[in-house]
């Protein structure tokens, strides 16, 4: 099985094309339009099994597959107290395991921004987080933790560890998080401004599965999207 992440900087009724190539079961798509609203008929015709949340119909957070493939939308809690946390995706495939697709936002937040979106999220669901894959964009990386904030990436990768769910990247690659020698996004397109903030998180059933993991080349990629694809396979 493969699944591909990638947030593709909007427009991906013009560029999910350009993806085909990949071949993969299942496609995470941050900053993606709204299928069942586009006039654009190959990306509907393309997308017939999915399912898609945002709050504009032109750009939203998509999981996409192929038809033989089940995707089934769950209901988990994404309020936090009196304030919802976005976007978070949460679906079963095939009724075998749970995939959370993220886009992490700064939500107008004047403290839990981005990873502190996904924190607060996990706080409500951890119960959940049993046999799961969790892959896209956290906007996030252990070089910006602050030393007076209990929410930090380094906090959450903790979190994350204790319930043996780990970053399918660094357990490959052996790297260790803030360190990573390739970058999933290109600040701006500029590419002297490299950062690593897109990930795939799974349980122990997909660190024992994982075959590889890649992270796109900005020579293919950079005209598309300032965020780099990332693409797993597993046996």
């Amino acid at each position: 099985m493969k699944i591909v992440s990638w947030n593709c900087n909007g427009a991906f009724r013009n560029k999910f094309e350009f993806i085909l190539d990949l071949n993969a079961d299942i496609y995470i798509i941050q900053e993606c339009e709204n299928p069942r609203e586009t006039s654009h008929k190959n990306y509907q015709k393309w997308a017939e099994n999915y399912i898609w949340i945002g709050d504009s119909k032109n750009k939203g957070l998509g999981i996409f597959a192929k038809k033989e493939f089940k995707l089934k939308k769950l209901n988990w809690s994404n309020k936090f107290k009196d304030h919802s946390v976005k976007y978070f995706l949460p679906c079963s495939v095939n009724n075998e395991f749970e995939l959370l697709a993220v886009w992490t936002h700064r939500n107008n937040s004047p403290n839990f921004g981005y990873i502190g979106q996904f924190w607060k999220y996990f706080q409500v669901n951890k119960k959940n987080f049993k046999t799961i894959l969790l892959a896209g964009d956290f906007n996030s990386n252990s070089i910006w933790d602050e030393w007076d904030r209990w929410w930090n990436h380094s906090d959450v990768v903790k979190d994350l560890q204790e319930l043996r769910i780990e970053s399918l990247y660094h357990k490959f690659t052996n790297e260790k998080q803030g360190f990573e020698s390739k970058p999933t996004l290109f600040f701006q397109k500029k590419i002297d401004r490299p950062y690593h903030i897109d990930y795939f998180f799974g349980s122990d059933f997909f660190q024992k599965k994982l075959k590889f993991i890649e992270i796109g080349n900005p020579e293919k990629w950079l005209s598309k999207s300032d965020h780099m694809p990332i693409f797993c396979e597993f046996n």
